[in-house]
């Protein structure tokens, strides 16, 4: 429990830099209406202590994203019956735990896997408080990103357990899945899990801290790359990062050396190019081929092999 703690602590310094930094390269950010999510379930897992404001949405990069989520939801995209392999994968988009980008890294990756045969869960996890007013959020993550306002430090409790609400987050996802896998066709024992960013900081504390997710392999794409104490039961994980990436690119690669070291398979591509945030991959960057690697690494370990049952 002390090693748990102790990475939960890590990983929350880590959170706070990405809180500052993940909206580099600032576009204008425009008010949107709520898109329609006819098909998102609510996971029960209560608000987020401190949120007033309403649930709100933004366009960026012509991208949507959400802010001040307090309602967690899971969203299923799934394959054509005839496609299905069984596989499942629950996808936690980035944002800096701020906000959630449901486009770039939710939805667009979802339909790809679902395109590819494999069941997609996209995870509206609950996110931390933002002003209300946008004019107000802009300034503060554009002041944030300057560096011209910090983070407050974390409180003992907050250390403690950082990501103790994205973590149940994910956890009633992996429960809600396995619960209705024979309805969404899924394998209960081929159910993993890929985050983003902030998504992948989730994916890492779930893998560590929730016994009872268990997810059957893991994916932390442009994620940091802190050095963990691995169980010995970890899942398999692949991990992709460009080596331009502002955030993550910098600081070692202890993540990847504590999985080898501790005989748990991993995979591990640094790309020459691609900055952060990438999601599916930007045109004429090296990095725009991850997706189609993973692709036939899920197939190599027999995670997405077809299994054909009703």
């Amino acid at each position: 429990m002390r090693a748990v703690r102790g990475v939960m602590a890590a990983l929350a310094l880590v959170a706070g830099i990405a809180a500052g930094a993940a909206q580099a390269q600032q576009a204008p950010m425009t008010p949107m209406a709520s898109p329609a999510e006819p098909d998102a379930i609510a996971l029960n897992t209560g608000g987020f202590a401190g949120s007033t404001g309403p649930e709100t949405w933004f366009e960026q990069w012509g991208d949507p994203f959400v802010r001040n989520v307090t309602i967690a939801t899971l969203t299923p995209v799934l394959p054509d019956p005839d496609k299905a392999t069984g596989a499942a994968v629950i996808v936690a988009p980035g944002g800096g735990f701020m906000f959630l980008s449901m486009g770039n890294e939710g939805w667009e990756v979802a339909h790809a896997l679902a395109d590819r045969g494999v069941a997609a869960f996209v995870l509206k996890y609950r996110t931390r408080p933002t002003p209300q007013d946008a004019a107000a959020f802009e300034a503060g993550v554009n002041a944030m990103f300057s560096g011209a306002a910090r983070p407050p430090a974390p409180s003992a409790q907050a250390a403690e357990s950082p990501f103790a609400d994205q973590v149940a987050d994910a956890t009633a996802a992996f429960a809600l899945v396995r619960a209705r896998a024979s309805e969404w066709r899924v394998d209960p024992e081929r159910i993993g899990m890929v985050g983003f960013s902030a998504g992948a900081m989730t994916t890492l504390a779930t893998t560590l801290s929730s016994p009872s997710a268990r997810p059957a392999f893991i994916g932390s794409i442009y994620g940091p790359l802190t050095t963990v104490e691995v169980p010995a039961d970890a899942p398999p994980m692949f991990v992709a990062l460009a080596a331009d990436d502002p955030l993550f690119a910098h600081s070692g690669f202890g993540l990847i050396e504590a999985w080898r070291v501790a005989g748990r398979p991993v995979e591990f591509h640094l790309y020459q190019n691609g900055g952060h945030g990438f999601g599916l991959g930007n045109p004429g960057k090296t990095s725009n081929g991850w997706f189609d690697v993973f692709m036939r690494w899920l197939a190599a370990n027999d995670f997405s092999t077809p299994t054909h049952a009703d």
